[in-house]
Parts: structure tokens; sequence; C-alpha cells
């Protein structure tokens, strides 16, 4: 099985970021991660970001962006920007509620992105959608993110987020394994009902199934630990969660 090395969803870092973004990427290449997802840019220009990086050692995994920068006239800028970075995952985190206010919004919402998906494959791009924990919950007998996974092609991505799923009473592993090939990149999250600032392996995931669902069928290119709440700094929660995955045989 091959192992996927494992990037930092820079909004783990989000108040730290704003203060000296280069500094924050100096301190995650430190600790070991070998690439970031980004979160926004801080005023960095796309060709500056690829020179730190690419200073550091690191690789991109990735961007988390709003849909609005993949309609219109704005793509263009969106495309031009990142083939400058060197990215090729454009992943939305959320939607507005016209997009997701019912099932046969969800089915349009899924024709969105096929149209999407479509105008990014000439340049070797994806785009996608990160689970929160409402796609998990039913609406009309359905679960959300099952109509959406069902309704968009393969060169969709779903970027599961277990911790969110399990939050949302779900469990990403059997849409990894029925939609197999399209988790190319995995959100690492902790879930635990006893503690809600818990770090990646304290918590209630069973990671040794993730893993497998993830390296066998799903596709994985890259796991991206994100930490939203933090038992100490930002920083050195991040670093554990980094600590605690080799000590489960990953990073």
């Amino acid at each position: 099985m091959a192992r996927p090395p494992v990037a930092l969803q820079l909004y783990s870092l989000r108040e730290d970021c704003p203060k000296d973004f280069p500094g924050v990427l100096k301190k995650v290449a430190k600790m070991g991660y070998a690439g970031v997802e980004f979160a926004g840019y801080h005023g960095y220009a796309a060709a500056d970001l690829r020179r730190i990086l690419d200073d550091l050692g690191l690789k991109v995994a990735g961007t988390h962006l709003g849909i609005e920068a993949l309609l219109g006239d704005a793509l263009a800028k969106t495309l031009d920007f990142n083939v400058e970075l060197g990215n090729r995952y454009l992943i939305i985190p959320g939607l507005p509620p016209d997009y997701t206010c019912s099932l046969d919004a969800w089915e349009r919402t899924a024709g969105v992105f096929n149209r999407l998906a479509d105008l990014l494959a000439p340049h070797g791009m994806f785009t996608g959608y990160h689970n929160h924990h409402t796609e998990f919950q039913m609406i009309a007998g359905r679960r959300p993110i099952e109509v959406f996974l069902e309704n968009t092609g393969s060169r969709v991505c779903f970027q599961p987020d277990n911790g969110n799923a399990m939050h949302g009473g779900g469990d990403v592993v059997p849409y990894i394994e029925r939609f197999a090939g399209r988790s190319r990149t995995v959100h690492l999250k902790e879930f635990a009902k006893a503690n809600p600032k818990a770090l990646i392996g304290e918590g209630d995931t069973d990671w040794p199934r993730v893993f497998k669902a993830c390296e066998t069928v799903g596709g994985t290119e890259w796991y991206i630990v994100e930490q939203e709440s933090y038992p100490a700094a930002p920083l050195e929660s991040v670093e554990i969660c980094l600590k605690n995955l080799r000590r489960l045989g990953r990073g």
C-alpha cells in the first residue's frame, strides 16, 4: 500500500499566518510536514509563494477557496495563480445556502462541479468538495454527500474530513470505498466525544481503517492535517499531530 505524504492545512494556523507568513511556512517545514494546503495567501503573489516553498522543500497539496473564484471571469485569474503556484487541487470547503438547501439543490450543485471539472481538465487540475458535518445529516431520508457524489463524475474530488463527518454522525470510509479513486486529498482531523480539543490519535477515530481505505481504493495522494481547536498553542498542536501520525506509521 502506498503511503501518502502529509501536508498541513494552513487554516490550522489562521492567527499566525497573517503576522508572518514566510516565518510560519518555515516552522511548518522544520516540523517535517511535506507540504501545505492553502486557505488564503495573505497578500503574497503566486511566484513569491512558489519561491518560498521551493526554498523550504515544501510542496503544494491544494488550496481551499470559495466557489466564486471558479465562476465566470474569475476562473481565468484563479487558473493563472494556481498554475504559477504549482497547485492541482482547487477544493471548495463550503457553499452558500442556495447550493445546499435541498436535495434538488445538491443535484444542481453537482452539475456545477461537473462543468468546472471539465474546464479544469485541460490544465491538469481538479476541483472537489470538502465535507463538514451537515453533509452527513439526513435531508428527506438521504445524506447530501451521497447525492452530490452520485451525481458528479470521477474528476470531481471528494475531500473527506473524518472529524467533521463523525461530528455529524457520519463515517467517511464507506464513501471513500464506494467512490473509489476520488479521495485524492484527505483531511485528517480527530473526533472525540469526551474531548473537543483532541489531537490526531487521541480520540475515537479508527485511524488504521481510514488509512486502509485511502491507501487501497481512495487514490489518495496527500494526507492533510487540519486542527481547528487547540489544547496548546496552534503551532505546538499541529506539531504534536504530526508526531502522533508518525506513531501511527504515517508521516
